[in-house]
Protein backbone atom coordinates (compact mmCIF):
# COMPACT_ATOMS: atom_id res chain seq x y z
CA UNK A 1 0.00 0.00 0.00
CA UNK A 2 1.41 3.39 -1.01
CA UNK A 3 2.31 5.88 1.68
CA UNK A 4 -0.33 8.52 2.36
CA UNK A 5 0.73 11.94 1.14
CA UNK A 6 0.14 14.72 3.66
CA UNK A 7 0.28 18.44 2.99
CA UNK A 8 -1.18 21.55 4.58
CA UNK A 9 -3.73 23.36 2.45
CA UNK A 10 -1.99 26.66 3.22
CA UNK A 11 1.04 25.36 1.28
CA UNK A 12 -1.14 24.76 -1.76
CA UNK A 13 -2.47 28.31 -1.38
CA UNK A 14 1.01 29.76 -1.69
CA UNK A 15 1.87 27.59 -4.68
CA UNK A 16 -1.36 28.51 -6.47
CA UNK A 17 -0.71 32.21 -5.92
CA UNK A 18 2.71 31.79 -7.49
CA UNK A 19 1.09 30.20 -10.55
CA UNK A 20 -1.42 33.04 -10.78
CA UNK A 21 1.31 35.66 -10.60
CA UNK A 22 1.79 35.45 -14.36
CA UNK A 23 -1.53 37.25 -14.76
CA UNK A 24 -1.31 41.04 -15.02
CA UNK A 25 -4.40 41.60 -12.87
CA UNK A 26 -3.23 39.65 -9.78
CA UNK A 27 -2.06 41.40 -6.61
CA UNK A 28 -1.40 39.81 -3.21
CA UNK A 29 -1.71 41.55 0.16
CA UNK A 30 -0.68 40.23 3.55
CA UNK A 31 -0.78 41.42 7.16
CA UNK A 32 2.80 40.73 8.23
CA UNK A 33 2.25 36.95 8.14
CA UNK A 34 3.67 36.03 4.74
CA UNK A 35 5.78 33.19 6.12
CA UNK A 36 2.83 31.61 7.92
CA UNK A 37 0.16 32.20 5.26
CA UNK A 38 2.60 31.08 2.53
CA UNK A 39 2.10 34.26 0.50
CA UNK A 40 5.85 34.63 0.85
CA UNK A 41 6.13 32.15 -2.03
CA UNK A 42 4.39 34.72 -4.24
CA UNK A 43 6.37 37.62 -2.74
CA UNK A 44 9.69 35.98 -3.63
CA UNK A 45 8.65 35.50 -7.26
CA UNK A 46 6.67 38.73 -7.75
CA UNK A 47 7.87 41.33 -5.21
CA UNK A 48 6.40 44.24 -7.18
CA UNK A 49 2.92 42.70 -7.00
CA UNK A 50 3.00 42.03 -3.26
CA UNK A 51 2.03 44.52 -0.54
CA UNK A 52 2.66 43.95 3.17
CA UNK A 53 0.02 46.00 4.96
CA UNK A 54 1.44 45.29 8.41
CA UNK A 55 -0.52 44.10 11.42
CA UNK A 56 -3.59 46.04 10.31
CA UNK A 57 -6.04 43.55 8.85
CA UNK A 58 -9.00 45.91 8.67
CA UNK A 59 -6.93 48.43 6.76
CA UNK A 60 -5.66 45.66 4.48
CA UNK A 61 -9.22 44.79 3.47
CA UNK A 62 -9.88 48.43 2.69
CA UNK A 63 -6.73 48.60 0.56
CA UNK A 64 -7.76 45.40 -1.20
CA UNK A 65 -11.18 46.86 -1.95
CA UNK A 66 -9.70 50.05 -3.35
CA UNK A 67 -7.31 48.16 -5.62
CA UNK A 68 -10.15 45.92 -6.81
CA UNK A 69 -12.14 48.97 -7.95
CA UNK A 70 -9.33 49.72 -10.41
CA UNK A 71 -9.57 46.34 -12.09
CA UNK A 72 -7.22 44.17 -10.07
CA UNK A 73 -8.06 40.73 -8.68
CA UNK A 74 -6.73 41.00 -5.15
CA UNK A 75 -5.83 38.21 -2.73
CA UNK A 76 -5.82 39.46 0.87
CA UNK A 77 -4.32 37.05 3.38
CA UNK A 78 -4.14 36.61 7.13
CA UNK A 79 -5.21 34.14 9.81
CA UNK A 80 -8.92 33.26 9.79
CA UNK A 81 -9.40 34.87 13.19
CA UNK A 82 -8.30 38.23 11.83
CA UNK A 83 -9.63 37.95 8.27
CA UNK A 84 -13.18 37.06 9.29
CA UNK A 85 -13.23 38.43 12.82
CA UNK A 86 -11.18 41.59 13.18
CA UNK A 87 -11.88 42.79 9.64
CA UNK A 88 -15.54 41.77 9.45
CA UNK A 89 -16.92 45.29 8.90
CA UNK A 90 -14.51 46.02 6.06
CA UNK A 91 -15.18 42.65 4.45
CA UNK A 92 -18.92 43.27 4.64
CA UNK A 93 -19.14 46.93 3.66
CA UNK A 94 -16.07 47.55 1.50
CA UNK A 95 -15.74 44.20 -0.30
CA UNK A 96 -19.00 42.22 -0.31
CA UNK A 97 -21.49 45.08 -0.58
CA UNK A 98 -20.02 46.36 -3.88
CA UNK A 99 -19.23 42.76 -4.91
CA UNK A 100 -15.56 43.36 -5.59
CA UNK A 101 -13.00 40.84 -6.78
CA UNK A 102 -11.22 40.40 -3.48
CA UNK A 103 -10.30 36.84 -2.57
CA UNK A 104 -9.67 36.33 1.13
CA UNK A 105 -7.07 33.69 1.94
CA UNK A 106 -7.79 32.80 5.57
CA UNK A 107 -5.20 30.41 6.96
CA UNK A 108 -4.78 28.81 10.40
CA UNK A 109 -8.48 28.11 10.77
CA UNK A 110 -10.01 25.81 13.38
CA UNK A 111 -8.77 23.81 16.36
CA UNK A 112 -5.82 22.40 14.41
CA UNK A 113 -3.92 25.64 14.88
CA UNK A 114 -2.81 23.75 17.99
CA UNK A 115 -0.40 25.45 20.36
CA UNK A 116 -1.51 28.96 19.32
CA UNK A 117 -4.51 28.39 21.58
CA UNK A 118 -8.07 29.63 21.87
CA UNK A 119 -7.40 33.22 20.81
CA UNK A 120 -6.22 32.08 17.37
CA UNK A 121 -8.36 28.94 16.87
CA UNK A 122 -11.15 30.48 14.85
CA UNK A 123 -14.21 28.21 14.73
CA UNK A 124 -16.68 30.96 13.92
CA UNK A 125 -15.43 32.23 10.56
CA UNK A 126 -17.70 30.20 8.29
CA UNK A 127 -20.74 31.32 10.27
CA UNK A 128 -19.65 34.95 9.96
CA UNK A 129 -19.02 34.74 6.23
CA UNK A 130 -22.19 32.75 5.49
CA UNK A 131 -24.44 35.63 6.46
CA UNK A 132 -22.65 38.12 4.22
CA UNK A 133 -24.45 38.58 0.87
CA UNK A 134 -22.39 38.05 -2.32
CA UNK A 135 -19.78 35.97 -0.43
CA UNK A 136 -18.64 32.59 -1.74
CA UNK A 137 -17.05 30.24 0.83
CA UNK A 138 -14.57 27.48 -0.03
CA UNK A 139 -13.12 25.01 2.50
CA UNK A 140 -10.88 22.52 0.64
CA UNK A 141 -10.21 19.01 1.89
CA UNK A 142 -6.60 18.63 0.75
CA UNK A 143 -3.77 20.30 -1.12
CA UNK A 144 -4.93 19.13 -4.56
CA UNK A 145 -8.35 20.66 -4.03
CA UNK A 146 -6.94 23.79 -2.38
CA UNK A 147 -4.66 24.53 -5.32
CA UNK A 148 -7.48 24.26 -7.84
CA UNK A 149 -9.87 26.19 -5.59
CA UNK A 150 -7.54 29.18 -5.57
CA UNK A 151 -7.41 29.17 -9.37
CA UNK A 152 -11.21 28.93 -9.51
CA UNK A 153 -11.56 31.78 -7.01
CA UNK A 154 -9.39 33.99 -9.20
CA UNK A 155 -11.78 33.46 -12.12
CA UNK A 156 -14.94 33.89 -10.06
CA UNK A 157 -16.74 37.24 -10.32
CA UNK A 158 -17.09 38.54 -6.77
CA UNK A 159 -15.62 38.07 -3.29
CA UNK A 160 -14.47 34.66 -2.09
CA UNK A 161 -13.54 33.48 1.40
CA UNK A 162 -11.08 30.57 1.28
CA UNK A 163 -10.35 28.61 4.46
CA UNK A 164 -6.95 26.94 4.80
CA UNK A 165 -5.32 24.91 7.56
CA UNK A 166 -1.94 24.82 9.26
CA UNK A 167 -1.88 21.06 9.85
CA UNK A 168 -0.67 18.70 7.13
CA UNK A 169 -3.63 16.50 6.15
CA UNK A 170 -3.94 13.33 4.01
CA UNK A 171 -4.48 13.77 0.30
CA UNK A 172 -7.92 12.42 -0.63
CA UNK A 173 -8.08 13.53 -4.26
CA UNK A 174 -6.19 12.11 -7.22
CA UNK A 175 -3.88 14.29 -9.30
CA UNK A 176 -6.46 14.34 -12.12
CA UNK A 177 -9.17 15.70 -9.80
CA UNK A 178 -11.19 18.57 -11.28
CA UNK A 179 -12.53 21.18 -8.87
CA UNK A 180 -15.95 22.61 -9.67
CA UNK A 181 -17.15 25.58 -7.66
CA UNK A 182 -20.45 24.90 -5.89
CA UNK A 183 -20.52 21.16 -6.58
CA UNK A 184 -20.22 18.55 -3.83
CA UNK A 185 -18.23 15.38 -4.49
CA UNK A 186 -19.26 11.84 -3.55
CA UNK A 187 -16.11 10.03 -2.41
CA UNK A 188 -17.70 6.82 -1.07
CA UNK A 189 -21.03 5.23 -1.84
CA UNK A 190 -23.32 3.77 0.80
CA UNK A 191 -27.01 3.17 1.43
CA UNK A 192 -27.39 3.34 5.23
CA UNK A 193 -26.25 6.87 6.05
CA UNK A 194 -24.43 9.85 4.54
CA UNK A 195 -21.47 11.64 6.08
CA UNK A 196 -21.27 15.19 4.78
CA UNK A 197 -17.83 16.57 5.57
CA UNK A 198 -15.70 19.59 4.79
CA UNK A 199 -12.07 20.58 5.17
CA UNK A 200 -9.71 18.33 7.10
CA UNK A 201 -12.59 16.21 8.38
CA UNK A 202 -13.13 14.78 4.90
CA UNK A 203 -10.19 12.40 5.36
CA UNK A 204 -11.51 11.49 8.82
CA UNK A 205 -14.94 10.82 7.35
CA UNK A 206 -13.40 8.44 4.83
CA UNK A 207 -11.56 6.60 7.61
CA UNK A 208 -14.80 6.36 9.58
CA UNK A 209 -16.67 4.98 6.55
CA UNK A 210 -14.02 2.30 6.06
CA UNK A 211 -14.28 1.26 9.73
CA UNK A 212 -18.09 1.23 9.62
CA UNK A 213 -18.07 -0.97 6.53
CA UNK A 214 -16.44 -3.71 8.59
CA UNK A 215 -19.44 -3.46 10.96
CA UNK A 216 -21.92 -3.78 8.13
CA UNK A 217 -22.85 -0.10 7.88
CA UNK A 218 -22.67 1.45 4.42
CA UNK A 219 -21.74 5.10 4.79
CA UNK A 220 -21.79 7.43 1.81
CA UNK A 221 -19.18 10.22 2.10
CA UNK A 222 -19.72 13.59 0.46
CA UNK A 223 -17.12 16.33 0.37
CA UNK A 224 -18.70 19.77 0.51
CA UNK A 225 -15.82 22.05 -0.43
CA UNK A 226 -18.07 24.98 -1.34
CA UNK A 227 -20.17 25.81 1.69
CA UNK A 228 -21.77 28.82 0.03
CA UNK A 229 -23.40 28.35 -2.40
CA UNK A 230 -23.96 24.81 -1.13
CA UNK A 231 -24.85 21.97 -3.48
CA UNK A 232 -28.49 21.39 -2.56
CA UNK A 233 -29.07 18.70 -5.16
CA UNK A 234 -26.40 16.33 -3.85
CA UNK A 235 -27.67 16.77 -0.28
CA UNK A 236 -31.31 16.13 -1.14
CA UNK A 237 -30.40 13.09 -3.21
CA UNK A 238 -28.33 11.67 -0.34
CA UNK A 239 -31.10 12.31 2.18
CA UNK A 240 -33.66 10.52 0.00
CA UNK A 241 -31.42 7.54 -0.71
CA UNK A 242 -29.82 6.98 2.72
CA UNK A 243 -32.39 8.45 5.12
CA UNK A 244 -29.91 9.89 7.65
CA UNK A 245 -27.14 12.47 7.61
CA UNK A 246 -24.10 13.21 9.76
CA UNK A 247 -22.21 16.46 9.18
CA UNK A 248 -18.55 16.81 10.15
CA UNK A 249 -16.57 20.05 10.31
CA UNK A 250 -13.69 21.67 12.15
CA UNK A 251 -15.92 24.60 13.05
CA UNK A 252 -18.63 25.44 15.53
CA UNK A 253 -21.77 23.35 15.17
CA UNK A 254 -23.56 26.72 15.11
CA UNK A 255 -23.76 28.42 11.74
CA UNK A 256 -21.33 26.27 9.77
CA UNK A 257 -21.73 23.28 7.47
CA UNK A 258 -24.13 21.52 9.81
CA UNK A 259 -26.42 24.52 9.93
CA UNK A 260 -26.31 24.92 6.16
CA UNK A 261 -27.21 21.26 5.61
CA UNK A 262 -30.06 21.44 8.11
CA UNK A 263 -31.46 24.54 6.41
CA UNK A 264 -31.58 22.73 3.08
CA UNK A 265 -32.99 19.42 4.27
CA UNK A 266 -35.56 20.79 6.75
CA UNK A 267 -37.28 22.45 3.80
CA UNK A 268 -36.69 19.92 1.03
CA UNK A 269 -36.28 16.46 2.60
CA UNK A 270 -36.49 16.20 6.38
CA UNK A 271 -34.43 13.29 7.73
CA UNK A 272 -32.42 12.79 10.94
CA UNK A 273 -29.34 15.04 10.86
CA UNK A 274 -26.65 14.86 13.54
CA UNK A 275 -23.93 17.51 13.56
CA UNK A 276 -20.33 16.90 14.58
CA UNK A 277 -18.16 19.93 15.25
CA UNK A 278 -16.98 22.19 18.04
CA UNK A 279 -19.74 22.28 20.64
CA UNK A 280 -20.18 26.00 21.37
CA UNK A 281 -16.90 26.35 23.23
CA UNK A 282 -13.50 27.95 22.79
CA UNK A 283 -10.43 25.92 21.90
CA UNK A 284 -7.36 25.36 24.01
CA UNK A 285 -3.63 25.08 23.52
CA UNK A 286 -2.03 21.74 22.68
CA UNK A 287 -0.77 19.48 19.89
CA UNK A 288 -3.15 19.67 16.94
CA UNK A 289 -3.90 15.95 16.55
CA UNK A 290 -4.55 15.51 20.28
CA UNK A 291 -6.83 18.54 20.28
CA UNK A 292 -8.84 17.21 17.36
CA UNK A 293 -9.46 14.00 19.29
CA UNK A 294 -10.24 15.92 22.49
CA UNK A 295 -12.88 17.96 20.69
CA UNK A 296 -14.30 14.89 18.95
CA UNK A 297 -13.11 15.85 15.48
CA UNK A 298 -11.79 12.51 14.23
CA UNK A 299 -12.84 9.25 12.60
CA UNK A 300 -13.63 7.55 15.91
CA UNK A 301 -16.17 10.20 16.92
CA UNK A 302 -17.63 10.42 13.42
CA UNK A 303 -18.29 6.66 13.49
CA UNK A 304 -20.03 6.97 16.87
CA UNK A 305 -22.23 9.75 15.54
CA UNK A 306 -23.08 7.71 12.44
CA UNK A 307 -24.33 4.81 14.55
CA UNK A 308 -26.60 7.16 16.44
CA UNK A 309 -27.94 8.59 13.20
CA UNK A 310 -28.69 5.14 11.79
CA UNK A 311 -30.58 4.28 14.97
CA UNK A 312 -32.81 7.33 14.46
CA UNK A 313 -34.04 6.19 11.06
CA UNK A 314 -37.69 5.19 10.98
Amino acid sequence: MADVIKCATRDAYGNALKALGQRDDILVLDADLAKATKTGVFKKEYPDKFIDCGIAESNMMGVAAGLATTGYTVFASSFAMFSAGRAFEQVRNSIAYPKLNVKIGATHAGISVGEDGASHQCCEDIALMRVVPNMTIINPADDVEAYQAVLAAADHDGPVYMRFGRLAVPRVNAEDYKFELGKGVTLRDGKDVTIVATGLLVSEALAAADALKEEGIGARVINIHTIKPIDKDILIKAAKETGAIVTAEEHSVIGGLGGAVCEVLSEACPVPVLRLGVEDTFGRSGPAVKLLHLFGLDAEHIAEKVKKAVALKK
